[in-house]
């Protein structure tokens, strides 16, 4: 797991519209990076509402909101039209960039053990450094506590 001041790793990954995104492309913005199991499951749903819900407080701050699943880019353009989201959703299909922010690891569900995404979020600031990391993340709350984070910081 990455920690705070540390570089935070770059990637290039898909979004809903199938546009390569790459990290380095929001220099001189904050990124508020979540990593999520599922689209379309109770607790992804709720996460993926609350920052979409809070998009434009974001902005205020010169933050960005990327939220991060192994879904493919058609799953998360059938997502964010389902639910009305207003994030950007880019498509981690080879869990590379989930590898590279240690998310991807061990998980237990009612007895069974089994790899997957540890749903985590980081705060990356505008110099590409690691300010806050938030892991394993409770959904209730969550984007709340962020972004109280974000104003706390400027």
């Amino acid at each position: 797991m990455l920690r705070p001041r540390q570089k935070a790793p770059s990637f290039i990954l898909l979004n809903q519209e199938g546009k390569k995104v790459n990290l380095t492309d929001f220099k001189r913005k904050w990124v508020v990076l979540y990593f999520y199991p599922k689209d379309n499951t109770p607790g992804c749903t709720i996460e993926a509402i609350d920052f979409s819900k809070l998009k434009t407080e974001f902005e205020k701050h010169n933050v960005v909101v990327l939220g991060v699943s192994p879904d493919s880019a058609k799953s998360h353009c059938s997502f964010i039209e389902k639910k009305d989201l207003t994030i950007m959703l880019l498509s981690d299909e080879e869990k590379k960039a989930a590898a590279l922010y240690g998310v991807w690891g061990k998980k237990k569900f009612m007895g069974r053990e089994f790899m997957g995404v540890i749903r985590s979020t980081f705060l990356i600031d505008p110099a590409g450094k690691i300010a806050h990391v938030w892991s394993p993340v409770s959904v209730k709350g969550h984007a709340e506590e962020v972004l109280g984070i974000v104003k706390g910081l400027k």
